[in-house]
């Protein structure tokens, strides 16, 4: 199967009240533990690369081949929206050229009406294309490739403009954070998602979501949010799994520091980690 937009998938899960997952991919390891999840739970699936990662991947082409490639020697079936996480302007015009299927253009950072204005071109050039497009408004809370937010909360009126200019899905701040969640942390403000979800149809983006406790996630998930980003807690599945293996003495057993053998354990955990998240996302298996 070849990439799609995300259009279809996260429309039809803001209509019925669930969410689709959005996993960053890292390495060769990374995407294939994401499609195996996927495939194995038979649902759709939204891989992404942030800009830092394909840098040290390659480059954004180089990454869209991995996962293209990958879906084929795997006999992917499911839907896969390949996707361009926190790209900043220029990143987001390379990934539209370079074949993506969806492309996030954060602009938070930018006077609000510059991020506007970008967005507005962004927009038209990735839908003559047939590329589905997010945007941000308001901080996501802490770091994600050296861009640092506080974690305001979105601005109702701002979201309805960047709405308004056609973005397929939007991500808006209302208490998240990328990276752990310090212990002091205050939880989701369900009272601004809620007066961003009654002022548009859009589907909403949580991103930060590792480390949200499920619950507040899946309550999320009802008011309107249709995307959820994980990244960290796939990172700390992989750390887990590869620390116990090494610390058994396991690489240290036959060939046990074959990488295929050492990075065995954390692929493995990768793939366990999303079948999860999945399951608690509330996404439908492909019909």
């Amino acid at each position: 199967m070849s990439f799609v937009n995300g259009n279809e998938i996260f429309t039809a899960a803001r209509q019925g009240h669930y969410a689709v997952g959005a996993f960053n991919t890292n390495n060769l390891e990374w995407t294939r533990a994401i499609l195996k999840a996927a495939q194995e739970k038979n649902t759709p699936v939204l891989i992404q690369v942030s800009m830092g990662a394909a840098k040290y991947m390659g480059d954004y082409k180089l990454v869209k081949t991995l996962v293209e490639e990958e879906m084929r020697v795997m006999g992917i079936t499911v839907p896969v929206v390949m996707h361009l996480d926190h790209g900043n302007y220029e990143a987001a015009k390379a990934c539209i050229e370079a074949g993506y299927t969806s492309v996030m253009f954060d602009g938070h950072d930018l006077p609000f009406e510059e991020n506007l204005a970008k967005t507005k071109e962004i927009v038209e050039l990735a839908h003559a294309k047939g590329i589905s497009v997010e945007a941000e408004v308001g901080s996501i809370g802490g770091e994600e490739d050296g861009i640092i937010g506080a974690g305001e909360l979105a601005d109702v009126e701002e979201a309805k403009q960047i709405a308004a200019l056609g973005v397929d899905y939007l991500a808006c701040g209302i208490g998240n954070i990328h990276g752990k969640y310090p212990e002091n942390w205050q939880g989701l403000n369900f009272d601004r998602l809620k007066e961003l979800a009654d002022a548009i149809d859009t589907p909403l983006v949580l991103h930060g979501g590792s480390g949200i406790p499920q619950e507040q996630v899946v309550k999320a998930i009802k008011m309107g949010i249709s995307k959820v980003n994980i990244n960290t807690e796939c990172q700390l599945a992989f750390a887990d799994a590869t620390r116990k293996y090494v610390e058994a003495g396991k690489d240290l057993e036959g060939k046990g520091y074959d990488p295929r053998k050492l990075l065995a354990p954390g692929t493995q955990a990768i793939v366990d980690t999303v079948k999860e998240i999945i399951d608690w996302l509330g996404t439908p298996a492909v019909k």
